[in-house]
């Protein structure tokens, strides 16, 4: 038996007076971040130990140097955190070329074959969140630095949930820098005709959360799928939930914790 949404009221608790929420992709509303992680470990761990260079990757280096940065961005600094340097190269550069934009490409291939093959399916609490704020009259919207985002949607079925969708295709065509940089989300936020104070945003990522505090916008809420609670708040979440169920069973302590 499904659960019914919850009454206006309820999510007025649990995100206050907003107008909008603007929902990061990967790790908040699907588990693509997993899928993110596989792929960059498969690209950087032969990499490194061919070129002995130590340490080897972990997974810890995604949370550090990757999570929520564009594609090429992240390849840069995971390089920078080891010492080395290659050739910034071309967005057309071929998946073997020995580039930031190569290495890029080719982490973009691994992710889409592990799409392609086993496929995503979004967080069962996400979805009944985002079904709730649309149910309620709140506007929504996808702010992602993947530019795999809208593939991601399809594939789990939520592409017709979203009306506005900025991801990284969106940021180069506007000349929006990534995050932590929140101009993608200010874009997001303007495109929805809601400003920074009246809008909410949901991240995973240390980088998306500056960047929505940095923003100006009323309520970042960090989703703790690995980086962790300590660091969220400390990249400035006003809040941590594990899981975005938590937004739909808060109570009126919600308002309290918010500083």
């Amino acid at each position: 038996m499904g659960t019914a949404p919850p009454a206006e009221g309820q999510l007025a608790r649990c995100l206050g007076e907003v107008d909008a929420v603007l929902f990061d992709l990967d790790g908040v509303i699907t588990p693509t971040s997993l899928v993110h992680m596989r792929a960059w470990s498969e690209l950087f761990t032969p990499f490194l130990a061919e070129r002995r260079v130590e340490p080897p990757y972990t997974d810890r280096d995604y949370f550090a140097h990757i999570d929520g940065k564009p594609r090429y961005e992240g390849v840069r600094a995971l390089l920078v955190s080891r010492g080395l340097s290659l050739p910034y190269g071309d967005p057309s550069d071929p998946p073997d070329a020995a580039t930031v934009c190569g290495l890029g490409n080719r982490k973009n291939s691994l992710f889409n074959e592990v799409l392609r093959t086993e496929g995503v399916t979004a967080y069962p609490g996400s979805v009944r969140l985002i079904d709730a704020l649309l149910a309620a009259g709140r506007r929504i919207a996808v702010v992602s630095s993947s530019r795999n985002a809208r593939p991601v949607l399809e594939a789990a079925g939520l592409a017709d949930r979203f009306a506005l969708v900025v991801d990284g295709v969106t940021a180069a065509e506007r000349g929006l820098p990534g995050k932590p940089d929140p101009a993608t989300f200010l874009y997001a936020a303007e495109e929805l005709g809601v400003p920074a104070e009246r809008a909410a945003v949901l991240e995973d990522a240390e980088s998306g959360v500056t960047a929505g505090r940095k923003g100006g916008f009323v309520l970042v809420v960090g989703v703790d799928r690995g980086a962790g609670a300590e660091a969220l708040t400390e990249a400035g979440a006003h809040q941590v939930v594990d899981d975005l169920d938590a937004l739909l069973l808060c109570n009126d302590e919600s308002d309290e914790q918010r500083s």
